[in-house]
């Protein structure tokens, strides 16, 4: 069955990095496309930033653009989110998700159980 697991979160101070990753099974990985969402505490899932299936392309939400970087490595079934100059705005659960294309956009079926992200000093 489809699994996803993100890895890679925890506390880091205002302007620090993070890089999260996510280790997908039970699929053609290369064939999709992958996202990143998050929900912060007391507010609504957000997307975050997608991927397509061959890393041709990605897409950012603005809140993160210029600021996150969104990867994938296909031989080793995993994505990545490198997360720079971290704001306490971005502290969230992060979740990776599986696209039903091969492009972001049209939906996500499968999600992980996410990754905690706290940005505090």
């Amino acid at each position: 069955q489809v699994q996803l697991v993100e890895s890679g979160g925890g506390l880091a101070q205002p302007g620090g990095s993070l890089r999260l990753s996510c280790a997908a099974s039970g699929f053609t990985f290369s064939s999709y496309a992958m996202s990143w969402a998050r929900q912060a505490p007391g507010k609504g899932l957000e997307w975050v930033s997608g991927i397509y299936s061959d890393g041709s392309d990605t897409y950012y939400a603005d809140s993160v653009k210029g600021r996150f970087t969104i990867s994938r490595d296909n031989a080793k079934n995993t994505v990545y989110l490198q997360m720079n100059s971290l704001k306490p705005e971005d502290t969230a659960l992060y979740y990776c998700a599986k696209d039903t294309n091969w492009s972001p956009g049209p939906g996500m079926d499968y999600w992980g159980k996410g990754t905690l992200v706290t940005v505090s000093s």
